[in-house]
């Protein structure tokens, strides 16, 4: 930075005279401090600005205001020592000095009130009791006078305070021997002091206990002549008046009902709803109670481990334990109002006994057959019925009569316990499941869960995970089965439900995984052979279930989208080959349609497979407004798969529903039952076209989804061949398309206004002044000029601020390196202090050590 010149001033040019505009002479400035910007090119009429400058000069000046204003602000930014008088009047020359102090006083007197009462929450209210202020209540400064025995115990006369605490003036005080003199009495020692005291309250009791006395006497004999005056004043009213006086005025309808209501019922308050927890805890201990029943009445134990007691016992009974082996008794029964006596034949029953006799005896007198000891398996059966097993038979109980179907039936089956632990592995779920019945599937599934629910134990959660797992193979499994049992596979659904609500991820873990191996399976056989086939029926209900565990109308789900595409690449890789794979299809069809129920979600490979079942049933192909995709082709081997042209199977069909065990496999069938199958097939296909006209009927471009399945209806399926319920449904399938409104134009170009003739017109060219720019208004000149400016200010004031940093860190670097340089100096004089008080030390100590 160049060094300014202390008396720097305008350049004027070589050869201008030092006085020549009237001002003192001035050097010329320093021709290297000069700065001349130069031109590229000169411009006529352009004024040059700042053509010459000095830089230096005015980087000097502008340091040096920094200097002035911006240094001494920051060195005096923690600094307050700016003394303001702010007393009331000070500058006020319209107050005389004795009004200034009256306001000023008046204000100090308000903030100080302000001070105090700020915690003051009663504030303009003073508080009585019986008509006397707290305040003065609490300065007890009141006279105490009790009118009870009890209440004057708690009080003491001053002097006999003055007497045992202290105090001037008391009795106990000693008094000074010139006191004594006076008084000319010989002085009395403590003991009689406190006597007199004593005897001096008591005296004042017994007088405060007559004045009361009295004061009672005067008041009652006061109200005595109080009532006799009374008497005389009393008027008394003829009793007509009395009458009406007494007679009570008729309620209103609303005190009626104020009345009513207080007479209604409340509502009782109710047991409290107990948590999930205390409920699992409540069916466990149930099972074990009833397991552990039926473990005893298996063993032939008591409730006490004692031997059966009889039930009556006889006037001359003599209680001695002994029972006979077998009871003899007969028993008294009624048939048809009269009296029978019937043998009760014991569990000792010979067995060529015949079935209608013992049918007919539990028939006589049914109540005979209980149980004595109230443990029969009918009992326990009764309170199973919530575990999902309701026709168990258990075993009989000794003693009680069985009919030929209870012995059929217990000598096949055995009651099952009602405690299990949780399989570890799924040979083991399977070894508990096998050979059982749906019920007890379901019952031993559900007590599993009761017994190891996760709010018993820790590990709980994990091996109720497994089993959810484990449940999902079973199903499997099931389904794969020939024939697939459906009805357990129904019922099992609810289990799986329960067990996903409880543990979600661990559930849609499960189904992800056997999803995932269909997709790998399905894809390695297109590698491998070109081509893929249907999955089993274990695939399509697990496709099934999925949509029944999880949420199928959220846009983007973990499970249910995989499953979506999972469908979407069955219904357009999988090829159509038999009537088993137009079973699983369709199939397929009507899980897809389950799952966008809610959502509406349009699935173009859907439409795809029907219009080729359609295809398939057609029985023209030369029909045009339709076009088949894979995996369905235009002719081939089975383009006719669904095709019936048998005239009396056509006449002898009749609409039913697809069973699944078709998909499964299909057994050796006759033609007729062949052309059943087709036709049941195809009904199927046109009740899932309605359902899909119904569901997209609001879509923009239905019509246009819609235009080949109504093409291929019209022309092939709509004619005379067909039974008349298929023709039917295809007439309502396509009254449905009609119906439903265009809800979307055709695209149109816009028309275009016409272009006109070219005239001869002369364009009028305005002459803009020369600086203006072409085709703006003043007001837009007006503008520009303002954002040009207002960018060359802000432009300016960044510069500035810029340079102002700049120069704070130039001070702040200046004054670091000052502390630093002074903090070196200081240290450096210690070290030479210290090296100083060294040297000393070491000569003062060689010198003792001379001496």
């Amino acid at each position: 930075m160049g060094k300014a010149r202390p008396a720097a001033a305008h350049w004027k040019g070589p050869g201008a005279p030092a006085g020549a505009q009237g001002g003192r002479a001035r050097p010329n400035p320093n021709p290297f401090e000069v700065k001349v910007n130069r031109q590229k090119f000169p411009v006529l009429g352009r004024k040059a600005r700042h053509a010459v400058g000095q830089p230096g000069v005015s980087r000097a000046r502008a340091v040096q205001k920094r200097t002035q204003t911006l240094l001494k602000e920051y060195k005096e930014r923690d600094k307050s020592n700016v003394f303001t008088d702010k007393r009331f009047g000070e500058y006020s020359s319209n107050m005389s000095p004795e009004e200034k102090m009256i306001k000023r006083f008046a204000l100090e007197q308000q903030r100080q009130h302000e001070k105090r009462s700020i915690y003051n929450l009663n504030e303009g209210e003073e508080l009585t009791h019986y008509g006397r202020s707290l305040a003065d209540i609490e300065k007890h400064d009141d006279i105490v006078d009790s009118d009870s025995d009890t209440e004057e115990r708690g009080t003491l006369s001053a002097e006999l305070t003055a007497a045992h605490f202290g105090g001037g003036g008391g009795l106990l005080h000693k008094k000074t021997p010139q006191q004594q003199g006076e008084e000319g009495e010989k002085p009395r020692s403590r003991r009689e002091l406190i006597e007199e005291l004593i005897a001096k309250s008591k005296q004042e009791k017994r007088e405060r206990q007559a004045q009361r006395e009295g004061a009672l006497e005067l008041t009652e004999k006061l109200d005595q002549d109080w009532k006799e005056i009374q008497t005389l004043l009393t008027h008394r009213a003829p009793k007509s008046e009395n009458r009406d006086k007494t007679e009570k005025p008729k309620p209103d309808a609303y005190d009626v009902m104020v009345r009513e209501l207080g007479f209604e019922m409340k509502a009782q308050p109710s047991n409290r709803i107990k948590t999930v927890e205390e409920l699992a805890k409540e069916e466990q201990e149930r099972l074990q109670k009833l397991e552990a029943e039926r473990l005893r009445r298996m063993r032939g134990e008591d409730e006490g481990g004692d031997a059966r007691k009889p039930k009556h016992l006889s006037a001359d009974d003599l209680n001695d334990g002994f029972v006979l082996d077998r009871d003899d008794r007969r028993l008294l029964s009624y048939t048809d109002g009269k009296m029978s006596i019937g043998e009760e034949q014991s569990g000792e029953a010979s067995d060529g006994e015949s079935e209608e006799e013992q049918g007919e005896d539990l028939s006589e007198d049914p109540e005979d057959s209980s149980d004595p000891d109230g443990h029969s398996d009918l009992e326990s059966d009764t309170e199973s019925e919530d575990c999902g097993r309701p026709d168990r038979e258990p075993q009989q109980a000794p003693g009680k009569r069985m009919t030929s179907g209870h012995r059929a039936r217990g000598a096949t089956r055995t009651e099952l316990p009602y405690t299990f632990a949780a399989p570890e592995s799924y040979e083991e779920l399977k070894s508990l499941l096998s050979a059982k019945t749906m019920e007890e599937q379901l019952a031993v599934v559900e007590r599993i869960q009761t017994c190891n629910h996760p709010s018993l134990a820790v590990g709980n959660k994990a091996k109720l995970e497994k089993l959810f797992g484990f449940l999902l193979e079973y199903v499997g499994d099931l389904a794969t089965d020939d024939p697939p049992d459906l009805r357990v596979i129904d019922k099992l659904v609810v289990q799986l439900y329960n067990l996903c609500q409880m543990f979600p991820d661990s559930a849609s873990n499960s189904i992800k995984f056997v999803l995932r191996d269909a997709m790998h399976e399905m894809e390695g056989s297109i590698e491998a052979r070109g081509r893929a086939a249907f999955p089993g029926l274990d695939v399509l209900v697990y496709l099934k279930i999925a949509g029944l565990l999880f949420p199928a109308s959220d846009l983007r789900h973990p499970v249910v989208t995989p499953a979506l595409v999972c469908m979407s690449q069955l219904l357009t890789k999988c090829r159509v080959l038999s009537l088993q794979d137009v079973v699983k299809g369709l199939f397929v069809c009507c899980v897809f349609l389950d799952y966008v129920s809610l959502s509406r979600r349009f699935i173009p490979e859907l439409i795809n497979f029907l219009l080729g079942i359609l295809y398939l049933a057609a029985p023209n192909k030369h029909g045009q407004g339709y076009t088949l995709v894979h995996p369905f082709r235009a002719s081939g081997k089975n383009s006719e798969l669904l095709l019936v042209s048998d005239e009396a199977d056509i006449a002898t069909w009749q609409r039913r529903g697809l069973s699944l065990r078709w998909a499964g496999g299909l057994k050796a069938q006759t033609k007729t039952e062949a052309n059943h199958t087709r036709l049941s097939c195809l009904a199927v296909c046109l009740a899932l076209v309605k359902r899909c006209v119904l569901l997209y009927g609001s879509l923009p471009s239905f019509h246009d989804i819609v235009r080949p399945l109504g093409a291929l209806l019209t022309e092939h399926l709509a004619d005379h061949r067909h039974p008349l319920e298929l023709q039917e449904l295809c007439r309502s399938t396509l009254a449905d398309m009609e119906k439903q409104e265009q809800r979307c134009r055709p695209l149109i170009c816009e028309k275009s206004k016409p272009v006109p003739l070219k005239l001869f017109t002369p364009r009028l060219v305005r002459v803009l002044e020369f600086g203006r720019k072409q085709g703006s208004s003043k007001e837009e000149q007006e503008r520009r000029r303002l954002i040009h400016k207002h960018k060359r200010e802000f432009k300016g004031a960044v510069r500035e601020i810029r340079r102002d940093n700049q120069f704070l860190a130039r001070m702040q670097l200046s004054e670091t390196l000052e502390r630093d340089a002074e903090r070196k100096r200081k240290v450096k004089q210690l070290f030479n202090s210290l090296a100083t008080q060294e040297g000393e030390w070491k000569a003062l100590k060689r010198k003792k050590f001379k001496k």
